[in-house]
């Protein structure tokens, strides 16, 4: 019996704390020992931090802060209370895989001007595609970049894009106004997801562009899971939705190409650029290239616009200055159009508008380097025509001012945005 307890508390005591510990380290071991045997000659070493437990890595710490207690700042807080605020840069594990965090404009610097001697892992190929400029690498990526910029980010094609979405945004704001009330973020996400349906592929609003729409809503959830490719989990789902999106432009592309065989298949849009691009080779992209490229755009421009048109709606409902210096630029663009819309080269002059922070190199809304967002342009002339069409007619009030936000796959107001909005 003595020998059964002595067994017992040698468990309890000695196994039983160490296997825990190792259960707690295992990650930190395994890759930092990885590291320091690949790096060996170079002394190259992880910053510091935590990598959490197998599997998992800090995924539970990750949720806890950002769904339940609505304080994602606190999780990053924590890192630098720990390890140092001035350092800026830490390793976790998140997403099934091991990652550094990097909190500080320098660093991110660094990371876009080598990119070079990174390996894109993130966003998974399983959803966004191998031949996406999101993955591509090399003069593969240069390649599709240059066609891409080309196509929605050149002068050329924003005053085309400006005449082209903004008969839906002004109709769309009327539409909101006459029905008063409004959850902001669902019909910003219509109109946007309109748009850029038309601009992409001339997909007009209908059966196609709704199951476009939870398609894509499908694969932001598997982007922003576990990467478990099992029926049940999102991430599962993400690539089941991803392959539903693959077939609807499967079957437009091989329409296109009868189109094209008789002659009568000219639209202009950015699907039928990308089918006719050649490089400086004169080789042209293949099906899997221009439809990978195709649902990249559209899952690049849609939800993030989206979101930026929200938050609009909400700042400048809390910020009633701001609308002030907004409708004291926009206006005298708006009295002298006599019916007609603003135009791309009237926007670029409208300087409070497109105004940044003071401090340079702190604003990385659209990347940098040579990852910086082919279409960035275009996102800012939506954006721009939304709220010059929104301060010129518009006044409007948040519903629930104190609703909270809810932070995952994106950060929004909890409530969607609800407003009360009318003519002014």
């Amino acid at each position: 019996m003595e020998v059964t307890m002595a067994i017992g508390l040698a468990w309890v005591f000695g196994i039983v704390p160490v296997a825990i510990w190792l259960l707690l380290r295992w990650n930190d071991l395994w890759y930092g020992l990885s590291v320091k045997r690949r790096c060996s000659d170079t002394g190259t070493k992880l910053p510091p931090g935590y990598m959490g437990v197998p599997f998992l890595g800090e995924m539970l710490s990750f949720l806890w802060y950002f769904k339940f207690l609505r304080r994602p700042d606190d999780f990053i807080d924590s890192k630098q209370h720990k390890y140092g605020k001035g350092l800026g840069i830490y390793k976790t594990h998140l997403f099934g895989s091991p990652s550094i965090i990097c909190c500080s404009p320098s660093f991110t610097k660094f990371i876009y001007q080598t990119e070079a001697n990174f390996t894109m892992d993130w966003p998974t190929m399983d959803i966004l595609g191998h031949h996406s400029s999101m993955n591509a690498q090399g003069t593969s990526h240069i390649r599709l970049k240059n066609f891409l910029t080309r196509a929605v980010n050149q002068p050329v094609a924003l005053r085309r894009i400006a005449t082209m979405v903004q008969p839906r945004v002004a109709s769309a704001l009327r539409s909101w106004a006459e029905k008063g009330t409004i959850i902001g973020y669902t019909e910003a996400k219509k109109v946007t997801l309109e748009n850029i349906g038309k601009l992409l592929a001339n997909i007009e609003p209908g059966t196609v562009l709704e199951t476009l729409d939870k398609m894509i809503a499908g694969m932001f959830k598997g982007i922003r899971s576990h990467p478990i490719n099992f029926p049940g989990t999102d991430y599962h789902y993400g690539v089941q939705c991803r392959k539903k999106a693959t077939w609807i432009f499967r079957e437009e592309l091989e329409r296109r190409k009868k189109k094209q065989v008789e002659g009568t298949n000219i639209t202009n849009d950015v699907m039928d650029g990308l089918m006719t691009f050649k490089d400086d080779e004169g080789e042209q992209l293949d099906d899997m290239e221009v439809i990978d490229n195709i649902i990249g755009l559209l899952f690049g421009g849609y939800e993030s616009t989206t979101i930026v048109l929200t938050w609009a709606l909400y700042y400048l409902a809390k910020c009633p200055h701001v609308l002030r210096k907004l409708r004291e630029e926009h206006m005298p663009f708006a009295k002298n159009k006599d019916g007609e819309f603003i135009t791309s080269d009237e926007i670029s002059k409208l300087k409070y508008t497109s105004k940044e922070p003071s401090k340079p190199g702190t604003f990385l809304a659209f990347g940098g380097g040579s990852r910086i967002c082919a279409g960035n342009m275009l996102a800012r002339l939506q954006i721009a025509i939304f709220i010059h069409h929104l301060a010129t007619g518009y006044k409007w009030e948040l519903v629930n001012p104190n609703a909270g936000v809810t932070y995952l796959p994106h950060p929004k107001p909890a409530d969607g945005l609800e407003i009360n909005i009318s003519r002014l």
